[in-house]
């Protein structure tokens, strides 16, 4: 056997996800953690919609400490996710793990995750389903950014304020963005919940060994 077949079957020793997406990836994690239990308070003092969200599970105390919490992790999650998103792009890594994505491909793997086959065997390897909602996370982070923007600094960012309908249809988009991204962590949960090394190997860089 030549060296080059030996390099071609060798296991690639890389790390599954480097030091620099861990960091990100838990940094985002805290940010959105915070934005969201602090919004739901910030919500609570001016609801769009007849309900309010439990207090115990709001950030804040009281509408100035929610505030204050909001923008704290606001501008974390600003210049923790450009960070993110810059070397992802820089790397390479945006291109390889997330493209291409297409709708027979979505629609394959979706049947299969529902038929209970969809393997997970590697770890490298983002099925169509988990590409197509990475993106969509992306997009929608993207979205509650730019119409909160509007909602903090709204004279500020009139031309915004208009191209997204307004400041009422803001604080809509806002809402529906942010519940868009509760859900997205929800099922990211139960992911994690149904194969949990892939929360160990988001820990360590590496998957577990069988």
């Amino acid at each position: 056997m030549t060296s080059t077949a030996i390099a071609s079957t060798a296991p690639d020793a890389r790390p599954i996800h480097p030091l620099w997406m861990r960091i990100t990836h838990w940094l985002n994690a805290l940010a959105v953690l915070v934005l969201v239990t602090s919004g739901w308070r910030i919500y609570n003092a001016s609801p769009l919609f007849e309900f309010r969200f439990p207090g115990a599970v709001t950030l804040g105390g009281w509408l100035g400490g929610a505030l204050q919490w909001h923008f704290a992790a606001m501008w974390l999650l600003v210049f923790n996710g450009l960070v993110y998103l810059a070397i992802n792009i820089a790397s390479g890594r945006l291109a390889a793990r997330f493209f291409p994505v297409t709708p027979a491909g979505v629609w394959h793997d979706a049947l299969a995750a529902l038929k209970g086959r969809l393997s997970h065997a590697d770890p490298r390897r983002y099925n169509s389903v988990q590409k197509l909602a990475y993106l969509f996370v992306m997009l929608d982070i993207a979205v509650i950014v730019l119409s909160g923007l509007v909602l903090w600094k709204s004279v500020q960012f009139a031309v915004l304020r208009d191209l997204l309908g307004g400041y009422e249809f803001a604080r809509r988009i806002h809402f529906f963005g942010m519940a868009s991204l509760v859900a997205f962590v929800a099922l990211h949960l139960v992911m994690v919940a149904l194969v949990p090394r892939t929360l160990l190997t988001m820990i360590r860089g590496r998957a577990p060994k069988a």
